[in-house]
């Protein structure tokens, strides 16, 4: 399991440098536009497609370190064993079958933007849009590596605590 967490920080390092990157790519695209009148619908596009990576790869670093979303109020008053339970269970029966749905679906929609060469509808935009797209396979893998990590995490904390 230390591989799968060794492979998401990596891809988390990738994200928080790309947080960087679109950071000034959004300063300068502001600044151009505000101030020179220019502007770049690529650059916008770029911009977006930046930020579905970065939030696509940091999917399973999130979870990773405990820091998805949960109703908190609940599983705080939780012991140790029952918090388990309930992540093994959420990871079997919520994330993992989204994840595999994400998945299966994501293939043919990445296969028709490739067959079809599928670009920007506006002028000038991004072309090879199937780049992007292929993205929500590397994040969704990430995020399914990492929840059968969690499952055996806490199937070994069930053990020690029995």
């Amino acid at each position: 399991m230390r591989a799968i967490e060794t492979l998401v920080e990596l891809f988390a390092k990738l994200a928080a440098f790309l947080v960087v990157v679109l950071s000034f790519l959004v300063v300068y695209d502001s600044v151009n536009r505000y101030f020179f009148g220019g502007g770049s619908i690529a650059l916008q596009e770029l911009e977006w497609h930046l930020f579905d990576i970065i939030f696509l790869l940091g999917l399973s670093y999130t979870l990773k370190n405990n820091k998805h979303v949960r109703v908190d109020i609940f599983y705080h008053n939780y012991s140790q064993r029952t918090k388990a339970m309930v992540d093994i269970a959420s990871q079997l029966f919520l994330i993992l079958p989204f994840t595999l749905l994400i998945l299966y679906v994501s293939f043919g929609y990445i296969e028709l933007s490739y067959t079809q060469n599928e670009i920007s509808p506006d002028p000038g935009g991004l072309t090879h849009r199937w780049v992007i797209k292929s993205m929500m396979v590397v994040g969704f893998v990430l995020l399914g590596l990492q929840s059968i990590s969690e499952i055996f995490k806490n199937i070994k904390l069930l053990k020690a605590k029995s």
